[in-house]
């Protein structure tokens, strides 16, 4: 058996059998959560009433900041942490009361967990040497584990000799070299630097699509997790606030701190005038008002008089230097237009960051191509503007919370 930091083990498992929970989909899943809880103190809920269903083959990550609950959730997973409350099942059978080494399990870590003292090759070897497969057996497992990373001839290196991208493909082929049911990875990219992380997010994207095996990933950084994941998980204060696929949780997010967690955001607080037929119309503190789309699940269930939070994406917002119009977007929807100010424009290359004072939000961004609206001169601090936005670009959700 290996430490939590050493990465893997495996063997067979033979534990109480549980009815298998289902995914949306219908097919049972690969890992079931059914009301996992954990406290380590026995007061306070690290995790709270966890129910989670993970699908066979999925990239699945594990999404909030720190203290969220979600390497709580990956070590309990993984066998390094129990539940307090509840049961973990794969394929069905409970494994919450089983070893690590006996859950069939790959593990990565941020720090890489390579033994110094070994070879690359025999780093890669480990698991398997522990499981007494025949030296052949070894040899040919680790070859292809090589090439499964790319690095090939680099067996007899020690890991002071790699890079630190080459360190993590090491600790990837280790944890895969087994063929685990299930790798489990937690921040593994945390210590690369910005360019090496985001070639290793597509190196370690391409090598789920290429062996199919079911990831559970563990980040804080959300460009990450939009990158990589089939669907992602979203953790605040132990709970999952919502889990679905990057598109569904950036475009559609069902509450506040999503849609401010997930991507760049402006929110805008405001009162609620009337609700009808899956819109809002609420009053901003400046006294404009504003419809909104409500999402899917039909929220807020409050009514006239309570106050909302109004989230609207920078690429979603259009900016104009004087009241135009009658409101049209071009494609037939209804603007919104709200009077603001120029706080301050950011050229960044393919586009600008306009910074606008409006709706009572001193910080509102808006995202313009690089050429978008000609000379930059008008775009200067100080610079009266109307943004403009389409309803159906507007979420009506949650208020922010207080300062």
């Amino acid at each position: 058996m290996v430490s939590p930091r050493g990465g893997v083990q495996a063997m067979s498992i033979s534990a109480t059998a549980v009815p298998a929970a289902a995914t949306a989909g219908g097919e049972a899943a690969h890992v079931a959560f059914d009301g996992v809880e954990k406290t380590y103190d026995g007061a306070t809920l690290v995790v709270r009433r966890l129910d989670l269903a993970i699908r066979r083959g999925e990239f699945l990550t594990l999404l909030g900041p720190s203290g969220s609950g979600k390497t709580t959730t990956l070590m309990m997973l993984a066998g390094f942490e129990v539940p307090t409350r509840g049961t973990i099942a794969m394929n069905g059978r409970r494994i919450d009361d089983l070893p690590p080494h006996r859950r069939d399990i790959g593990v990565v870590f941020q720090n890489y967990a390579l033994f110094p003292h070994m070879s690359v090759g025999q780093n890669i070897a480990f698991p398997l040497s522990v499981r007494r497969l025949p030296r052949s057996e070894i040899a040919e497992r680790v070859r292809r584990a090589l090439a499964m990373v790319r690095l090939e001839g680099y067996e007899e290196r020690r890991p002071n000799q790699l890079s630190g991208g080459q360190q993590q493909r090491v600790a990837l082929a280790r944890a895969m070299v087994f063929g685990p049911q299930l790798v489990l990875m937690d921040e593994p990219l945390g210590a690369l630097d910005k360019k090496l992380r985001e070639h290793m997010q597509l190196e370690i994207k391409h090598l789920h699509e290429t062996t199919g095996v079911t990831v559970v990933y563990v980040t804080h950084d959300q460009s990450e997790a939009l990158t990589m994941s089939d669907r992602v998980a979203v953790f605040n204060d132990g709970v999952v606030q919502q889990i679905g696929t990057p598109s569904a949780l950036y475009e559609t997010p069902e509450n506040g701190f999503v849609a401010r967690f997930i991507g760049e955001n402006n929110m805008f607080d405001a009162t609620i005038e009337n609700v009808a037929e899956g819109y809002v119309a609420a009053r901003l503190p400046t006294g404009e008002r504003v419809v909104a789309r409500l999402p899917g699940a039909g929220r807020p269930a409050a009514g006239a008089g309570a106050r909302v939070g109004l989230s609207l994406r920078p690429e979603r917002a259009r900016l104009g230097m004087a009241p135009d119009g009658d409101g049209d977007m071009g494609d037939g929807a209804a603007a919104n237009r709200l009077a603001g100010t120029v706080v301050e424009t950011i050229y960044l290359g393919d586009h600008r960051r306009v910074i606008v004072d409006a709706g009572g939000n001193r910080d509102v961004m808006v995202k313009l191509p690089a050429d978008a609206g000609g000379a930059a001169e008008p775009l200067q601090p100080g610079a009266p503007v109307v943004l403009r936005f389409a309803a159906d670009d507007c979420l009506a959700l949650d208020p922010s919370p207080p300062s």
